[in-house]
C-alpha cells in the first residue's frame, strides 16, 4: 500500500507567487487568503496604524509600524511566513527588503468572520512560541480586543471592548482608546 506524499512548501515557494495572490506559509502550507477584507477591517487597520504611527513618531526611537501586507518569518528554522494585520518591530536589524524575520515586538490581527479560528487559536499559538511581547485579537463581529502579552515566557490574557481605552503593554504611556476611534 503506498500513501499519498504531502507536498510541503518552503520560503521560495512563497515568494514566488503572483503579486496579487495573498497568502501565509504556516509549517510549510500555503494557506490562502481569498476574501477581500471588510469595510470595518479596513477602519479598524488604519486607526490603529495611524495611531501607533503617531505615538511612535512624537517618542521616537527604533520601533516602526507595519500594516499588512507585510511577510513576517517568524523563527530562521521553520518554514512559516505570516501577513499579520499591524506589525510593530524595534529592532530594526530584523527588518529586511521582504520584511521582517523573527518575532515582531507586537502583533495585531483583526478577526475576518471566514477565519477567527485562524487568529484565536492558530496565529496565538505561533505567536507565543516565536516570542511575539503582545499580540492583540480585535474583533469586529464581537466589538472586542482580547490582549496578550507576554510575562515570564507566557501569554498573560486580558479581554476588553469596543468602549475601553486600552493600555499597551510594552509602552509605559500608550493607551488605545477604541472609543474615540474613527469607525
Amino acid at each position: 500500500m503506498t500513501f499519498a506524499q504531502i507536498k510541503l512548501c518552503t520560503e521560495a515557494d512563497y515568494y514566488h507567487l503572483p503579486e496579487d495572490v495573498r497568502a501565509e506559509l504556516i509549517d510549510g502550507k500555503l494557506i490562502y487568503n481569498q476574501a477581500a477584507p471588510s469595510r470595518i477591517h479596513q477602519a479598524i487597520l488604519m486607526e490603529l496604524s495611524g495611531t501607533i504611527r503617531d505615538y511612535l513618531k512624537r517618542k521616537g526611537g527604533a520601533c516602526r509600524v507595519y500594516p499588512a501586507p507585510f511577510a513576517v518569518k517568524l523563527k530562521r528554522d521553520r518554514e512559516t511566513i505570516v501577513e499579520p494585520d499591524i506589525s510593530v518591530i524595534c529592532d530594526r536589524n530584523k527588518l529586511t527588503d521582504r520584511g521582517c524575520t523573527g518575532a515582531p515586538d507586537w502583533i495585531i490581527e483583526i478577526v475576518s468572520p471566514s477565519n477567527s479560528s485562524h487568529d484565536y487559536i492558530l496565529k496565538l499559538n505561533l505567536y507565543a512560541d516565536a516570542g511575539v511581547r503582545e499580540y492583540w485579537i480585535v474583533d469586529p463581529a464581537r466589538e472586542s480586543v482580547f490582549v496578550y502579552y507576554l510575562e515570564q515566557e507566557h501569554f498573560k490574557a486580558e479581554a476588553h471592548t469596543f468602549q475601553d481605552n486600552i493600555k499597551v503593554n510594552i509602552y509605559d504611556d500608550l493607551y488605545i482608546d477604541f472609543a474615540g476611534l474613527e469607525l
